[in-house]
């Protein structure tokens, strides 16, 4: 499986207007923690796609995004519900550990 990228011209109506919680991943292809997370992402994503959609925002392509949402510490995963951001997931974690994170969006 491979994760939808998003971008400034789609990011307000792929997230922020989703009716299901949407993880965003920004990350960076120089970012080797940030390339480490991609397969725990992309598991996460296929075990839970009827609950969650997860997406990514490479941050050198999208630079505004990055600073609207303080995405400046890579990796971070922001959790948006309802067009508002309602959690920061900050660097690579191993997928339990993510997942134990993000519980309350899996349910």
């Amino acid at each position: 499986m491979s994760l939808r990228n998003v971008g400034e011209a789609d990011f307000d109506e792929v997230v922020l207007a989703s009716p299901r919680p949407v993880v965003v991943d920004f990350w960076a292809e120089w970012c080797p923690p940030c390339r480490a997370m991609n397969p725990v992402l992309e598991a996460i994503a296929a075990d839970h796609a009827d609950r969650i959609d997860i997406v990514k925002v490479d941050v050198d392509a999208n630079p505004e995004l990055a600073v609207r949402y303080n995405a400046l510490a890579l990796p971070v995963m922001l959790v948006f519900e309802g067009g508002e951001q309602v959690r920061r997931v900050l660097g690579a974690k191993p997928r339990h550990a993510l997942e134990a994170d993000l519980a309350a969006y899996l349910a």
